[in-house]
């Protein structure tokens, strides 16, 4: 045993004393995985279900689990190249189990295990919460240097670019905007508030098993900020993972980004992950010629480190923590980091330091009690021009669940506390007191508490009753309540679920004024903004058809709607120099119709969807249409293996209907509404045996920049001070020779990527 190893085992030991501990029976599954013409298979996940412990499948398609205590299990098999099976296995004192799975070769049946729905695994046809799964494969088919990036080719869900300078955005789930939308990581609402804006970047994607989606409100177990949806990005099990995941890809552009993924065993119980990404462009490119670099300029690090113990009766514990440092700038072409904060070249720089730790654990009771626990910090150090903007947030989160099964009822039953420090040197958190400025940080407490019934009434019939109490030490207590019903056909090929409930959110402080720092605006809040409430109807139908010829289609519609009271509304028009919030004197409205279609037949796989949707506000008898938002959008993920050559082809694409967009004045020569516009992309990606993926290919194929049709994109970037503005005796910005729109300067009028077409390459390697 080296110096290093006991140095690691001294570290950990002291912070596990507190779990429980135990010796396993000395138990051991031995497997073989075959498909149905017995050719072995390799690299075919075996899952223990309900249990966070499984296998993967070597070489020659073997399989070994050891240290499982005595008793009844179900053994899973998980691929996207072949049906899901499942294998009953019993296990008793010091005996070895040996089965073989025998698969089918289609790429996958659509029924993964999923958590995000009701907060228990379940497959996901047994979910009555509607749940979209996107797994690694995926997402491999149009590589990114961020989640973020990653979701462009998802259905009903677009990353938004909110600043042109500095290409900072949220995720948008049916046409709402970022601050509707949670995002989890492992469960765990980390990323919020002031890290909704950066904190999608830097998880490394080697170590992300998949995406699990929820559309709707999810407040009532979630609390606020999931009135939209929720995204949560499972990572990989730290004792499941392959030893050794390595990407790395490069762009004409210059850009270069690194994923690496490491795991390792320490003794018989104890497992470490851990994955580190690096990305960096430095290439300033500005091919819209309008001074203005195309692209923001970055240089962004993050290391990301998960720990699992093996307890006694198969108990969970889990720990992780990551951090993210990042440097990015963009602006005037000239600018250099010594014209930060000063007036003379416009820029926007940003230092983002982030840190998070988040874990699980099972108490040692007879009963399934979990404690979750999450704290971050976010410290933001930036210069918008001349503009200073330093912003600290902290977060600390805990969460008792306990999960009990009373016949037909399956009852959750949870407390959760979470606590929000956010300060900031802005009016935001600054008051005038006797002509003195003070400063006051703003302090949450939000404790809630939540029960959920899930009825199962008999095998086609299921129902979810959920209510969640919140007491907000701000705006005092709220309620959520929830109705799912699902109904199941006999061969399970026909799923209909009813969804109905309510959600609410509160406003964040940096999320709602972010666009304000980003320009020549200031941000005025009309009132005291009261929380957002909203109630929700959504209609899920999903029809599943195999054939013998081995094509199988999934199809999956759903319709929605809704209602918003209170609703937070920014107006960007009364005033160009202003971005006015209060809550909306009426109500506002999100509608639509989704339908997601996958097609599996031998070596083609596709998944299409689309989405028409009308998200809109009605104030004084007028409706007024959402800017930002889609009429309808389509995306598309379409593959083809080629078997014995060991290549894939990957096309994918999005394509976006017109949107309001924001103009300055009724002289503003740009168009009040965008283009239909798309972004298409093909890959080719060779496999080799020994575990070694070449990947390349194109992204924006098409070319598509928002500049193209336009005059301009950024307003008046020759005069982003807006010194030579003038204004009329009413406020007006008054038309001269040398600004004959009357503008000032504004980047706001953003809805897509400015990135042009680019070759990529990279590699993939992996030891399992």
């Amino acid at each position: 045993m080296n110096i290093k190893y006991n140095l690691h085992l001294a570290i950990f030991t002291a912070f596990l004393l507190f779990s429980s501990t135990g010796l396993f029976a000395q138990t051991t599954i031995m497997g073989v995985v075959q498909s149905k013409n017995a050719e072995r298979l390799a690299w075919i996940d075996i899952v223990v279900e309900g249990m966070n412990q499984g296998a993967t499948t070597n070489a020659a398609g073997e399989f070994t689990i050891s240290g499982l205590p005595t008793g009844s299990y179900q053994l899973i098999s998980r691929s996207s190249d072949f049906l899901n099976d499942t294998i009953s296995v019993v296990l008793k004192d010091n005996n070895r189990v040996n089965v073989v799975f025998k698969l089918q070769s289609i790429t996958t049946n659509f029924d993964e295990v999923v958590i995000s729905g009701t907060m228990r695994s379940v497959r996901k046809s047994d979910s009555p919460v509607p749940i979209e799964v996107y797994s690694k494969e995926f997402f491999r088919s149009n590589p990114t240097p961020s989640i973020f990036e990653s979701l462009q080719t998802v259905n009903g869900v677009r990353p938004q670019v909110n600043c042109s300078v500095c290409n900072t955005g949220d995720i948008h789930i049916n046409g709402l905007e970022g601050p509707y939308t949670m995002i989890l990581i492992d469960g765990m609402p980390i990323v919020s508030g002031l890290g909704s804006v950066y904190g999608l970047n830097g998880i490394p994607q080697a170590l992300i098993e998949r995406v699990e989606i929820v559309k709707g409100p999810a407040s009532t177990l979630y609390g606020s900020e999931a009135v939209g949806g929720l995204i949560n990005v499972i990572t990989k099990s730290a004792q499941n993972a392959p030893v050794f995941t390595g990407e790395v890809f490069g762009s004409s552009w210059g850009e270069i980004n690194a994923d690496l993924g490491y795991h390792a065993d320490i003794g018989s119980r104890l497992s470490t992950l851990v994955g580190v990404n690096y990305f960096n462009y430095s290439n300033p490119i500005d091919n819209n010629n309008d001074g203005f670099t195309d692209v923001t300029l970055q240089d962004r690090f993050s290391i990301f480190n998960k720990w699992s113990l093996k307890r006694k009766n198969n108990r969970v514990f889990s720990f992780a923590g990551r951090y993210v440092y990042e440097d990015r700038w963009g602006g005037d072409m000239d600018w250099t980091p010594g014209y930060r904060g000063g007036s003379e070249l416009y820029g926007e720089s940003i230092y983002t330091s982030r840190w998070e730790v988040f874990g699980n654990y099972q108490l040692p009771f007879d009963e399934k009690v979990m404690l979750m626990f999450s704290a971050n910090g976010h410290d933001q150090n930036s210069y918008y021009g001349d503009m200073s903007y330093n912003g600290v947030q902290n977060i600390g989160f805990g969460q008792l669940t306990w999960d009990k099964k009373l016949g037909r009822h399956n009852l959750l039953l949870g407390g959760a506390m979470r606590y929000t420090y956010y300060d900031d040197n802005t009016s935001a958190t600054n008051s005038l007191v006797n002509g003195e400025t003070i400063n006051e940080p703003s302090e949450t407490y939000l404790p809630g508490v939540f029960l959920q019934d899930e009825w199962r009434l008999n095998e086609k019939n299921t129902v979810l009753l959920g209510m969640r109490y919140d007491y907000n030490s701000i705006h005092g207590s709220i309620f959520t309540p929830r109705l799912n019903y699902k109904w199941t056909s006999t061969n399970k090929l026909n799923i209909l679920r009813l969804s109905g409930g309510s959600g609410y959110r509160v406003a964040n402080i940096f999320t709602e004024d972010h666009a304000a720092l980003s320009g020549a605006r200031d941000l005025v809040i009309l009132s005291e903004i009261r929380p957002e409430t909203s109630w929700n109807g959504n209609i899920n139908f999903v029809k599943k058809l195999n054939f013998k010829n081995g094509l199988f289609l999934n199809f999956d519609a759903t319709v929605f709607y809704t209602y918003f009271d209170n609703k937070i509304i920014p107006d960007y028009e009364t005033d160009p120099n202003l971005i006015i919030y209060d809550n909306l004197d009426g109500y506002a409205e999100s509608k639509g119709v989704s339908l997601n279609m996958d097609i599996r037949y031998k070596g083609l796989s596709a998944r299409i969807g689309g989405t028409v949707m009308d998200v809109s506000s009605v104030e004084d008898g007028e409706r007024i249409r959402q800017e930002f938002q889609e009429e309808y959008t389509m995306t598309w993920n379409i593959g083809y293996t080629f078997a014995k050559a060991k290549v894939k082809i990957d096309y994918t694409g999005n394509l976006y209907g017109p949107m309001k967009l924001p103009l300055l004045s009724e002289n503003d020569p740009r168009s009040p509404e965008s283009p239909v516009w798309s972004i298409q992309n093909i890959q080719v990606t060779k496999d080799f045996k020994n575990g070694l993926s070449i990947f390349g290919g194109v992204k924006n194929l098409l070319n598509w920049t928002p500049a193209k049709g336009e005059p301009f994109i950024i307003a008046r970037t020759q005069d982003p001070f807006d010194q030579n503005v003038q204004y009329e005796a009413n406020g007006d910005v008054m038309q001269t020779a040398e600004n004959p729109y009357g503008l000032v300067f504004d980047p706001a009028y953003v809805y897509g990527p400015n990135q042009g077409i680019r070759g990529f390459l990279g590699l993939r390697y992996t030891i399992k």
